[in-house]
């Protein structure tokens, strides 16, 4: 079968849609060739998908560099839920009742979300903290500058004969566990001193486990409780109360909350922490847009006594209870190493240089480790980012203080993105030798953003699925402009820090759905054929985006997070010759980043050897809308054995995805070839990412 998708301005009805893919596959079967039909956006098929696809590899002839481990490295940043109310297991959400945690926007959709937060706020009480009764009325106070934790705390004031107290909304993996473990700071101000903590089915007055606390002392103090749940009462997904009560006309203040599922990992989520680990990934890049306003001091010491502040690049809190040293617990937990982007903001080279010496104390390596030296710097949304003027010497400054602590650390510099780098990246040059190792270089690409008005969801797919190939044009570009400069000629390479595909539109590719996994197949054999030139690259992100998700307690992944374990699970090393026979196309006026783009091969493969020579792999990306390509597969320099181990990852369609409610709607399926005379054939379904595994015979 062969194809030719164009960009159809009116025609995305499925049945329409469906009609005109029958004509136009009817007419290059009979004429071979696509003629476009719009000359101000198209796809033109170069090579129509044949009856039978050919793959030829060769494992004797090496096809490039050794793929180091380093390209798959990800990315965690505290954004949205990827560590608090993700990997971190804390199920409370503003512990320390502060104020200013949240920008405008979140707090509008937070009030939206849950409107008697307004009633609740209306009685001082603090986002989302809600009253046990607001029937009661005005029964609480704030107080500050006395606060056991932060600047806030809680008054109480008991009803006589009447339950008062707060309460908040939560969700427990209850899937998983049934016991939690909590904490509380208190102090007593009058009256009796009995506090009951309690778990409850959501605006249910049934207390499901409760502990009792006698809060006699008048100075702060931290009391502990267990709680644990019966079977049967609280199920999956559902929401409950946490609820914090007084029986009588006793007065407490109160603060610093915690409750944690009792099998978190010293803090974090056991299910975030397993998948995690699954993926193999040899880096965590600790960094983002957080990092130029990020002061690491704020996140070590007693994690009770950590100061809690808005995330002023997301508009999010930041407890700080996840800090420097929870992080490289995640990475030990994982085995991978950390990659620590440097506040180049509003930061200082000595606080940088504290902060490299503070890890290498604390990491098991002790020096050689990577460090970032800012992040997108370029752009007016980092706190304090310098101007082009100030950003050379500003580079200098801090590698020099990073290398007076670790003269062996590899450094990062913030260099620009692969569609407009050019002035950045000469500056950046312009320091002297050695100043940094890498280049960074990010793209964070909006899909449906396209140089075409009105595009089809077609027209968008086939060229976002293309921008690939189009960055592996770009980056070695990139790679010519350092090796222009005799200073770090054929040294210094690009380091891929953050990379995303994001769509806006229903039923285009994102992070979120197969599309998107799509994409990130072909941006891993992109990888894989130039990590000479880019031997560093972080999927954005190891927590959300295209990786592992938490809904109302469930954990989940994206499925480009089963893209990225097909791919650096393999432990494939040694590229070898592919040569593909399989149709190609080329866009114009597409995503608008990288607009124009030619020789998109329909099924893109790349194939390697592990480092023993005992297996060999082979990463298919089929890219075609809606055709599945048959495909022989002939293998010569390697004696494979008969059986053949395939992993295919496909959907219904692109948009599919996975979430709490399915969180394995989309997950690879494995299956077994046949292999005759070193032979294969397989089909690879349309819109697929597939992993073929051959070993060595005996």
């Amino acid at each position: 079968m062969t194809e030719c998708s164009v960009a159809k301005q009116s025609m995305d009805h499925p049945k329409a849609k469906q009609l005109m893919r029958a004509v136009f596959t009817e007419l290059i079967t009979l004429l071979g060739v696509c003629v476009p039909i719009n000359a101000a956006a198209q796809i033109t098929v170069n090579q129509a998908i044949p009856s039978t696809a050919t793959i030829q590899v060769d494992a004797s002839r090496p096809a490039g560099s050794t793929i180091p481990r380093t390209i798959f490295g990800s990315f965690l940043e505290p954004i949205g839920n990827s560590t608090y109310n993700g990997l971190w297991a804390e199920v409370l959400q503003n512990p320390s009742l502060e104020a200013g945690l949240w920008s405008a926007g979140n707090v509008s959709r937070m009030l939206h979300d849950e409107p008697t937060l307004t009633r609740a706020s209306e009685l001082g009480l603090p986002l989302p903290w809600e009253p046990l009764d607001p029937n009661q009325g005005n029964r609480y106070e704030l107080r500050y500058g006395t606060a056991a934790n932060s600047w806030r705390s809680l008054v109480i004031m008991g009803v006589p004969g009447e339950p008062t107290g707060i309460r908040q909304k939560v969700y427990l993996p209850v899937h998983r566990t049934l016991e939690y473990k909590g904490s509380l700071y208190a102090r007593h101000l009058s009256g009796p001193s009995a506090v009951t903590v309690s778990i409850r089915q959501r605006n249910g007055t049934e207390a499901l486990a409760s502990a009792h606390i006698d809060t006699a002392s008048s100075a702060w103090t931290k009391y502990t409780f267990d709680l644990r749940l019966p079977d049967g009462k609280l199920h999956r997904l559902d929401p409950a109360d946490f609820v914090v009560q007084l029986e009588g006309e006793e007065r407490v203040e109160v603060d610093q909350f915690s409750l944690m599922p009792a099998d978190a990992l010293d803090g974090l989520d056991p299910d975030e922490v397993a998948m995690a680990k699954a993926m193999e990934t040899p880096l965590v890049r600790f960094g983002g847009n957080f990092t130029s306003g990020y002061h690491w001091q704020d996140g070590v010491g007693p994690r009770d006594k950590r100061v809690n502040m808005l995330n002023a690049a997301w508009g999010i809190p930041e407890y700080n209870t996840f800090g420097t040293d929870e992080f490289l617990y995640f990475c030990s937990l994982i085995g991978a190493e950390p990659q620590v982007a440097l506040n180049l903001g509003s930061g200082t080279p000595k606080e940088a240089a504290d902060w490299v010496r503070y890890i290498d104390d604390h990491w098991h390596k002790h020096s050689g480790l990577t460090w970032e030296l800012g992040n997108e710097l370029w752009g007016n949304w980092n706190t304090g980012y310098p101007t082009l003027e100030q950003l050379a010497g500003r580079t200098l400054a801090f590698s020099k203080a990073v290398r007076g602590v670790d003269p062996q650390a590899v450094l990062i510099a913030t260099g620009a993105d692969p569609d407009g780098y050019t002035k950045w990246n000469a500056t950046q040059l312009s320091n002297p030798a050695n100043t940094f190792n890498y280049l960074s270089t990010h793209f964070v690409v909006t899909n449906t953003d396209t140089r075409t008005p009105h595009a089809s969801t077609d027209f968008i797919t086939q060229a976002a699925f293309a921008l690939p190939i189009g960055l592996e044009e770009k980056l070695k570009e990139m790679q010519q402009q350092v090796n222009s400069v005799p200073a770090f000629a054929n040294k210094t390479h690009i380091a891929f820090t953050e990379w995303l595909f994001i769509g806006n539109r229903p039923g285009t590719p994102s992070f979120r759905n197969m599309g998107g996994a799509i994409d990130a197949g072909g941006f891993f054999n992109m990888l894989m054929r130039n990590s000479a030139i880019v031997p560093v690259s972080d999927m954005t992100g190891i927590m959300e985006f295209a990786g592992i998700w938490k809904g109302r307690s469930q954990v989940y992944a994206a499925p480009s997070y089963y893209v990225f374990k097909m791919y650096s699970t393999a432990h494939a090393t040694r590229p070898v010759g592919v040569e593909v026979q399989s149709g190609s196309y080329s866009v114009q006026h597409g995503v608008g980043r990288i607009p124009d783009i030619s020789n998109v091969p329909y099924l893109d493969v790349v194939a390697a050897l592990n480092d023993q020579g005992d297996t060999l792999t082979l990463f298919c990306v089929n890219r075609s809308l809606e055709t599945d390509i048959p495909a022989a597969i002939k293998i010569a320099g390697f004696a494979a054995t008969q059986v053949a181990e395939i992993q295919t990852l496909h959907a219904v369609g692109i948009s599919d995805g996975n979430d709490e409610d399915n969180p394995e709607l989309v997950v690879p399926e494995n299956s077994e070839g046949r292999l005759t005379q070193n032979r294969l054939e397989h089909i690879y379904p349309h819109e697929s990412v597939t992993r073929i595994v051959l070993k060595r015979s005996q």
